[in-house]
């Protein structure tokens, strides 16, 4: 399988670990008590997890799953090519910092990936990123930028200041040595305000 990979990329985050219960029996809870107390927790912070992307302008309209680092030590991808990982390592779409969102290009068999297109994107189209309660942060494209798949890009995951989105995918020309495509395309977005 095709992935996208990040490869020594030095980066910190701080993150504000939310406890879903403090409760020392927590096993003796339902699942749909937990999951209230997750969503509430997470509605009180103001921000929940991305459940959707959409790119109006790329006809893209895919759901997003929640992922860290792959046993390689690389940002996970999407089990399938038609969805796209939110990196949950770092911050959620709409905080302050850089959420990375990566999908598939170039899957195999001609089945079509989620960011098989994402090349033509445009700086100034708009990207939408809805959460678990229908809140929706728009990210407006500032630029895009090729690196190699073995590139140090620590400017992928940080930002200066804002609320920033970068997608990630792999492009260039297939190395079957390697198992990978030679390239990775960054799409760098900011919120609109």
């Amino acid at each position: 399988m095709r992935s996208v990979f990040v490869t020594a990329l030095v980066f910190s985050f701080s993150l504000a670990l939310i406890p879903v219960v403090q409760a020392k029996e927590v096993s003796s809870l339902p699942d749909s008590v937990l999951q209230a107390a997750q969503l509430y927790r997470q509605s009180q912070s103001g921000f929940m997890l991305p459940t959707r992307l959409v790119i109006p302008s790329m006809h893209i309209d895919t759901s997003i799953e929640s992922s860290g680092l792959a046993p390689t030590g690389a940002v996970a991808v999407p089990a399938g090519p038609a969805n796209v990982t939110w990196f949950n390592k770092g911050v959620r779409p709409g905080q302050i910092g850089t959420a990375i969102i990566v999908g598939h290009y170039g899957w195999k068999d001609n089945i079509q990936a989620a960011f098989n297109n994402l090349h033509t994107i445009q700086v100034g189209d708009k990207i939408y990123v809805q959460d678990a309660i229908s809140g929706v942060s728009v990210f407006v494209v500032t630029k895009t930028r090729l690196y190699s798949a073995k590139a140090n890009v620590p400017d992928v995951f940080t930002s200066s200041s804002g609320a920033h989105l970068n997608l990630i995918t792999c492009a260039g020309v297939w190395d079957a040595l390697a198992q990978s495509y030679t390239q990775r395309l960054v799409v760098f977005a900011e919120r609109a305000s």
